[in-house]
């Protein structure tokens, strides 16, 4: 299983992805969710990606073999696309295509055995900073004032948090601290999400990545804001009026 957010907030762009992959309760490995391209002055591109392995890590490699200069390649490039919604068409375009060849089946089910679904966050000079959900068909939608932030994979264990205490305006401190807390109730919850988390912060208009870091099992923030949530929840609870059973 799979856990990933991304955030549109007034001063950019947040991004938190887990990295637990398990086949069965034995089987459990770590691999990187999160990939980042960048042409510095000029654009800065993060995807996030949840289910089938095989199928997420063929679709990020053709990425980035098709990122390379031209004449190294023959088709379109994510590094080339000319806004942020064209290079969601190229990414939704190479997803619905690797299903297709592992499958062997045109136009892909969402419920194909080789399905993933992607979050692609970035900035293309001359427009805003962009988020998407891109779907395993290839088709995508954007957040919007309503839609502010994006999950894929184990979702419903972190959103009423997301959906309780996000602010447009919050600081990107105050975001990572939101996901932690998100990303904590759903490791709470699922044995098969898990540490270390990789983080991405891209500021609005610097059109390079930002802060790229991860939290590893250790982390000591990370432990302290899991414990203090949880005796927040406590007292919270207990401050509550209770239930008149007369």
């Amino acid at each position: 299983m799979t856990y990933c957010v991304g955030l549109k907030l007034n001063r950019g762009l947040v991004m938190m992805s887990d990295t637990r992959t398990n086949a069965g309760v034995d089987n459990i490995s770590v691999f990187r969710k999160m990939f980042l391209w960048e042409t510095e002055g000029e654009r800065s591109i993060t995807l996030m990606t949840a289910g089938n392995l095989a199928t997420t890590q063929a679709v990020v490699s053709l990425l980035s073999e098709r990122a390379k200069p031209a004449e190294e390649r023959g088709q379109p490039s994510i590094l080339e696309a000319p806004s942020m919604f064209q290079a969601a068409r190229l990414v939704g375009e190479t997803l619905r295509e690797v299903i297709a060849q592992e499958s062997g089946v045109e136009g892909p089910q969402a419920d194909s055995p080789f399905s993933a679904t992607l979050i692609l966050a970035g900035q293309v000079r001359g427009g805003e900073p962009r988020l998407f959900l891109i779907y395993p068909e290839g088709n995508f939608v954007e957040a919007s004032v309503d839609t502010p932030f994006f999950q894929i994979g184990e979702t419903k264990y972190g959103k009423p948090i997301l959906v309780r205490a996000y602010d447009a305006d919050m600081s990107f401190e105050d975001a990572v601290k939101l996901l932690m807390l998100s990303f904590d109730s759903t490791l709470k919850a699922n044995l098969s999400v898990g540490l270390p988390l990789d983080l991405h912060l891209y500021e609005a208009d610097s059109f390079r990545h930002g802060v790229i870091r991860r939290i590893e099992r250790e982390d000591p923030f990370f432990e302290m804001i899991s414990s203090g949530w949880g005796e927040a929840l406590k007292e919270a609870f207990r401050r509550l009026p209770s239930y008149t059973l007369d």
